[in-house]
């Protein structure tokens, strides 16, 4: 089960929230981050529709069950509007000559004789999942199980990224006048990307299926979390830190919006875990 956030005494027996936890109110489940760098409480709909509530440090418990009373209509009206976007997602039967999207490029699925082998990072084994001349080949020993295949198409989509992004960040970071974060690429669920403070200016973790987005769309999502370096939430200095850099965020978040509901998020057809959805970070 999600552990509760640990709470304190404050004075007069208010108890207070001092670190993260899953919390529950009038039946809603939400996720609780909490954020020395907040001064006020934050809610966000996921896209699986799970419920995360970032609030500063020392928030009352009875300060925060109030805001999530008073947001119910907006957290019904935002989970219907998940719940529409959610539905557009494509399932995939990773079968021979299948479309597949690397950057907003098109690349056909090709099985291909080999076996795999370990160590594909130190080069001294053949990954099963691998771009050559414009195709995504795949090993024959894995391409008669669909949840092998999906596995290590989400694995090459988080090493391609992974290297991608690297020469990606640092352009972005001094564009944008923030220290440059440490960089993950891995499945987060419903969310493109996250942040979280820490020890060497904190970590961007960006959703492998991101990288099937056109490159001005990744881009984006590198900004918006960057931004997060220096302004935590989504008040008006953070939109300010990310329109400098980015003068045409809103165009481009309206554009990967809607493109985003099209991208494949690892749903397999006629697979029993199709529609299970991954907890977010």
């Amino acid at each position: 089960m999600p552990k509760r956030p640990e709470q304190s005494e404050k004075r007069l027996g208010e108890p207070v929230l001092i670190k993260d936890g899953s919390l529950m109110v009038d039946g809603r489940e939400l996720r609780v981050r909490i954020s020395a760098r907040r001064r006020r409480i934050g809610l966000t709909v996921e896209r699986d529709r799970s419920l995360t509530v970032h609030v500063p440090r020392g928030c009352e418990v009875r300060r925060l069950e109030e805001f999530v009373r008073g947001s119910s209509a907006w957290i019904d009206g935002k989970t219907r509007l998940s719940e529409d976007r959610r539905q557009l997602h494509p399932v995939r039967t990773l079968q021979d000559g299948e479309i597949h999207r690397y950057l907003g490029r098109d690349y056909r699925l090709l099985v291909v004789e080999g076996e795999e082998s370990p160590g594909p990072e130190d080069g001294t084994g053949t990954p099963p999942v691998r771009l050559v001349a414009g195709r995504l080949c795949v090993n024959r020993s894995i391409a008669g199980d669909p949840v092998r295949v999906r596995k290590a198409l989400a694995d090459w989509y988080a090493r391609a990224g992974q290297r991608w992004t690297r020469g990606r960040l640092q352009p972005w970071a001094a564009r944008m006048d923030v220290p440059e974060p440490q960089i993950q690429v891995r499945d987060l669920g419903h969310r493109w990307g996250s942040y979280r403070a820490g020890p060497g200016n904190g970590v961007i973790s960006l959703h492998w299926a991101a990288f099937q987005l056109p490159i001005h769309l990744v881009d984006y999502v590198i900004a918006h979390e960057l931004a997060h370096v220096r302004v935590a939430g989504h008040g008006t200095d953070y939109w300010r830190l990310l329109g400098r850099a980015l003068p045409e965020y809103r165009q481009v978040k309206k554009e990967l919006d809607e493109l985003g509901r099209r991208v494949w998020m690892g749903d397999l057809l006629d697979d029993p875990l199709a529609g299970q959805e991954p907890d977010g970070a």
